[in-house]
């Protein structure tokens, strides 16, 4: 039987109303000492190993990971060695190349990906993102022709594409030829591509489901510049100095930092720091980010301007800027970027304050259904995945956002929690013909929907999905690396800690308990009501700190009128740049009452 796990601090219930758990078992403990010894790491850092289920023969590696101990030859995804030997030929014969993107920071990192190689060898490709509002997701036939009647004879579509069936056979019959690179989840036929590269296809064996699509683009590049150089074709570009695009997309797209993705993120923060690429560095600078990238600042910083082009603006902005050289032109698309990222966030805050209005209404007193569909003709279509992020993180259940139409239709995201495949779940509701369109993967999803869908919908999620999603929020459980001190909170231990990164969806950020520390000098800070603190214990050492999002919740509150109580503090560590001074800043998650 299965140990169960070990309470933390005696914590049961906490102001959020979870209890702590230590991360590690009794095994997990035991490997945590065999680690540090053996490798040499201190306690903590041998806890967070043993803590993400690494191995004592393991270790070595895992806090050293490199691309080419990690990826393996391309040739394992199906249909690679054909869609490399196409996209070759085309290069060769300088043919009229166009991409097909999607509107997202992945879509746009993977066009960038693709149409900077390509320009590598002299070919201009022809670019389209599509519209979120008037084309939606994917290829569409309309667009097709406009490429093919601008010359196009290849038609490359990244992320996007696996099931496009119609618009695929109407270029087809067109006389142009489509591959098709994504990553996308589909269980049904799939289209007529020349060739279709995409780790979760049915038939695919490689094991790589986990890469986002900028990731699986990168090994089509692989696998292009080995069928080239068999070619004979010599002065191939150096694929290393495009990881930072594969890092920002992996990080943006939320898809697991394990195996070879902690290898792209970890050596594509080395080339963004150089600060090469001038729609990085663009962003960096609207987006006032101090100190070397990282993890934080792709994922929030610069993906959310990015996506702010797709969301409400010019869909194409993104691409356009990351495959941009010229420094002046790079930071006047940024700033455009920045200023959309602005009225998205004014948009956001709106539509959220709504939407959990709606939600605190319909769930009660009780336990609610297991997944919230919400929908409203006042939701602009491109922020509901931020909709559908804020309801999942607020009430710990997969969510659904729908904007309607004045026709009545409706375009929706959903965002899930670990343990419930969402995207799965779409899909069978499309085949099952309760919804006309949808797809995506285990933690988000997107849906279009005809007037009256929304009941049967929410009835067919909620007898698909209840099962696991109880069991996903039974296991809801904070789990704790260690406890730490103010004073012990340092930046040597942030240092050595960070080996083990980076850390998001997968790798999980380790978890420090502060046990009975108070937080001094609260206030509400920034647009989205944060709350900064000083963390305090009673040897009188202090550490920054702030809880995103709190104001206004049970956190918020515990913060705002108990700042002179000692209190157990659940939360991350990271590295703060201020005023070129580097320091340790905590971020709060959760907080308990010491027993009395």
């Amino acid at each position: 039987m299965p140990e169960t796990p070990r309470p933390f601090l005696d914590v049961s219930r906490s102001v959020t109303g979870r209890a702590w758990v230590d991360r590690l078992d009794s095994a997990a403990a035991r490997m945590a000492t065999a680690i540090s010894q053996r490798s040499g790491v201190s306690d903590i850092l041998g806890r967070i190993l043993a803590g993400r289920d690494v191995g004592l023969e393991d270790a070595a590696s895992y806090l050293d990971p490199t691309i080419r101990a990690l990826m393996p030859d391309p040739s394992t995804l199906a249909d690679m060695d054909a869609l490399a030997e196409r996209l070759a030929e085309a290069i060769v014969a300088k043919e009229k190349v166009a991409l097909f993107g999607d509107y997202d920071v992945d879509g746009a990192c993977s066009c960038a990906l693709m149409l900077r190689f390509l320009r590598h060898f002299g070919l201009d490709p022809q670019v389209h993102i599509p519209d979120r509002i008037f084309e939606g997701y994917g290829p569409n036939s309309g667009a097709m022709d406009k490429l093919i009647d601008a010359g196009a004879s290849l038609i490359v579509t990244l992320d996007c594409g696996t099931t496009s069936d119609q618009p695929i056979a109407h270029a087809r019959g067109r006389g142009a030829d489509v591959l098709v690179i994504d990553h996308h989840l589909s269980d049904h036929e799939l289209p007529q591509a020349n060739a279709l590269v995409n780790p979760n296809r049915p038939d695919d064996i490689s094991g790589l489901g986990y890469l986002c699509a900028a990731g699986v683009t990168f090994m089509v590049l692989v696998a292009v510049n080995r069928a080239l150089r068999n070619r004979g074709v010599t002065g191939l570009p150096d694929l290393l100095k495009l990881l930072d695009l594969v890092a920002l997309a992996t990080v943006c797209d939320v898809v697991p930092l394990v195996g070879l993705n902690r290898a792209f993120v970890l050596r594509g923060l080395e080339v963004a720091r150089r600060g090469e690429r001038p729609g990085l560095a663009a962003l960096g600078l609207a987006a006032r980010i101090s100190g070397p990238i990282n993890p934080y600042h792709l994922g929030f910083l610069i993906g959310p301007r990015i996506n702010a082009g797709g969301r409400i603006g010019d869909a194409a902005l993104g691409t356009r800027l990351l495959a941009l050289d010229d420094e002046l032109e790079a930071m006047a698309v940024a700033e455009r970027l920045d200023d959309l990222n602005t009225e998205r966030q004014r948009i956001e805050v709106e539509a959220v304050e709504q939407a959990c209005a709606t939600a605190e209404a319909e769930i009660g007193a009780g336990e609610g259904p297991p997944v919230l569909i919400l929908a409203s003709a006042d939701w602009h279509p491109g922020v509901v995945g931020l909709i559908a992020a804020r309801l999942k993180e607020r009430f710990e259940r997969p969510s659904f956002a729908i904007a309607l139409h004045p026709d009545g239709t409706g375009t929706g995201s959903g965002r899930s929690v670990p343990g419930v495949d969402l995207g799965s779940a779409v899909i069978a509701a499309v085949e099952t013909g309760l919804i006309p369109k949808g797809g995506g993967h285990a933690m988000a999803a997107g849906v279009s929907l005809r007037p009256g869908d929304i009941g049967p919908l929410r009835a067919f999620l909620a007898e698909r999905l209840a099962a696991s999603v109880s069991v996903a929020r039974a296991a809801s459980a904070l789990k704790v690396d260690a406890a730490l001190t103010a004073r012990g909170a340092s930046l040597d231990l942030l240092r050595a800690i960070e080996k083990a990164g980076p850390f998001g969806a997968g790798n999980p950020s380790p978890v420090f308990v502060f046990p009975a520390h108070r937080a001094r000098f609260p206030q509400i800070v920034g647009k989205g009501g944060h709350v900064s603190f000083t963390l305090t214990s009673d040897d009188g050492a202090r550490l920054k700190a702030i809880a995103f999002r709190a104001a206004g919740t049970p956190l918020g509150d515990v913060l705002m009128r108990d700042s002179d109580q000692p209190l157990h503090f659940a939360g991350s560590l990271s590295l703060d740049h201020y005023q070129g001074r580097e320091q340790v800043q905590f971020r709060l998650i959760d907080i308990a009452r010491p027993e009395r």
